[in-house]
């Protein structure tokens, strides 16, 4: 594992984005995912001495880019973004593409389209680190909404997410947890994974941390969406 992950809460009690940083052990570079508030961002970085180089946003709404000008004038941090999404990313450096390597130090990420909640939306996969970073695609028990793609489009980046390794953690852009879990248990209420995942869930909640990361394997057993086999179930259970 070369990759360090803190999690950052923004716009806590009103839309409880999450924004990570992620240093390289090795080098110390380090990088903000979707920084949707500086004041919190910026106070973290002092608490643990970090210089974050690099912004990498996963989509243009301002809930995770607000920042990205900030990050810059206060750090001189270079925006990564989706080339597809470039002329809706505030302060874009540098394009990146589905398919594409981006190196962080010595931590290696690869770059996901996942079309549905925009178009031009990516996910941030670090496949050495088991670490992927889904923005607005993927919750714990629950997706983003189609703002602006189809329900094929969803689904495909669904099953892209499926593909990746079971062991792998996955980390969201905002904390639905308890939300998602409603229509989960209406769905599977007798579910005993389902059950066990609300546990350390909520006993991670109340102890004022995020519900994750959980794994992609834990997730696929719960989150109704991901159950989908194909785009017209994932409709349905949209409805």
């Amino acid at each position: 594992m070369s990759l360090k992950i803190e999690t950052v809460l923004c716009r806590a009690g009103v839309m409880d984005n999450y924004s990570y940083l992620l240093t390289d052990k090795e080098t110390g570079i380090t990088a903000v995912i979707d920084p949707s508030e500086s004041a919190p961002i910026v106070r973290r970085c002092k608490e643990l001495g970090l210089t974050p180089q690099y912004v990498f946003n996963t989509h243009h709404h301002f809930d995770h880019t607000d920042a990205n000008l900030q990050m810059k004038e206060t750090f001189g941090a270079r925006v990564v973004g989706a080339a597809a999404d470039s002329r809706r990313i505030p302060g874009l450096d540098i394009e990146v593409r589905d398919g594409d390597s981006f190196m962080l130090g010595q931590s290696r990420a690869e770059i996901i389209r996942a079309d549905g909640h925009t178009i031009g939306h990516i996910l941030w996969y670090f496949p050495d680190d088991k670490a992927l970073f889904t923005g607005d695609t993927l919750f714990n028990l629950c997706i983003g909404g189609l703002f602006e793609g189809t329900m094929e489009q969803m689904f495909s980046s669904l099953e892209k997410i499926k593909n990746l390794p079971d062991d792998t953690l996955f980390y969201p852009g905002h904390e639905y947890t308890m939300g998602g879990a409603d229509f989960a248990l209406y769905l599977n209420s007798d579910s005993p994974d389902l059950q066990h995942y609300l546990k350390k869930a909520q006993d991670r909640l109340r102890k004022g941390l995020p519900a994750g990361p959980v794994t992609l394997g834990e997730e696929k057993k719960c989150n109704p969406y991901l159950l989908a086999e194909h785009p017209e179930q994932l409709r349905k259970i949209l409805g």
